[in-house]
């Protein structure tokens, strides 16, 4: 099974252009994909209704798409009817198999007067794999403050861990008519972190690392596919500087809990897209 993150600047390549179909091209051979950025009423993009488009580019996935964020975008009567407009930001899960659930984890957050600061979250999707049921979370941390970065990765480690505990999208459900949902220990965490390797926030999810042990795999921490395999090195990249294409800073991962990690069998970098100014990061569990 291959698994793909991608963060896709709302289908805004390096070279200004919105290509959505550029970027499904780059999804290619990959089962599970993660989106991060898809919109809904942006006017950098022309409006573009992402969550349609790439349901039309991808007719044989299967989606699951929460805004973190929503706000109004010029609603208005009209005719004597309300049309609502509304600006979405958001997280998108592709799936070649069912999705069984799926639910929003808004992220905690707090207010800022500069720069922009919108509700981030995971959107989390219960598949059902020919491997079995796996949890999967697309998701988008805050881009400028690590001390509210640590804060939703200390929440989303918590929800992912919890979940047996706590629960996914419904529980007793044979009250609604529906049979019970599985509740898998194992999890993907996928997306745009904004954080670097070894920084605090990216210890704060893989752990710290000892100077003779290196990182051991725990079950409190998420395992980078990419640093696992030794595939993250100083010369790692997966965001490229619009404005200055030589500054490059390595900000998107593919993390998995413990239970999968023998199962990893390869994790690697897109450096051959162009359609966001990040690149898609993937793996592939046997």
């Amino acid at each position: 099974m291959k698994f793909l993150s991608y963060n896709i600047q709302y289908g805004v390549g390096l070279d200004g252009r919105f290509d959505p179909e550029r970027i499904a091209r780059s999804l290619e051979g990959a089962d599970i994909i993660a989106l991060q950025e898809v919109t809904r009423n942006f006017h950098r993009n022309g409006n573009a209704d992402l969550v349609a488009i790439f349901r039309d580019l991808k007719p044989q996935y299967f989606c699951a798409f929460w805004p973190a964020c929503e706000i109004d975008a010029g609603s208005a009567i009209e005719n004597g009817r309300a049309v609502d407009r509304r600006f979405q930001f958001g997280n998108m899960i592709l799936s070649r198999f069912p999705i069984l659930s799926t639910r929003l984890l808004p992220l905690p957050r707090t207010r800022t007067i500069s720069p922009i600061n919108p509700q981030r979250g995971a959107t989390e999707a219960l598949i059902d794999t020919p491997s079995g049921p796996l949890r999967v979370y697309s998701v988008h941390l805050d881009h400028v403050y690590p001390a509210e970065r640590i804060a939703q990765i200390s929440y989303l480690k918590a929800r992912a861990i919890s979940y047996g505990i706590e629960g996914g999208a419904m529980t007793g459900g044979a009250d609604f008519g529906f049979d019970e949902l599985p509740h898998p220990d194992d999890f993907v965490l996928m997306g745009d972190f904004n954080m670097v390797p070894e920084s605090p926030e990216y210890c704060a999810m893989a752990g710290t690392r000892d100077a003779f042990y290196g990182r051991s795999l725990r079950l409190e921490n998420p395992v980078d596919a990419l640093a696992h395999l030794g595939r993250l090195t100083p010369d790692s990249y997966s965001w490229i500087d619009p404005a200055n294409h030589s500054k490059r800073m390595h900000l998107d991962y593919c993390f998995l809990s413990s239970g999968l990690v023998p199962r990893l069998k390869d994790a690697w970098i897109d450096f051959d897209a162009f359609g966001s100014d990040h690149l898609p990061v993937g793996f592939e569990l046997a």
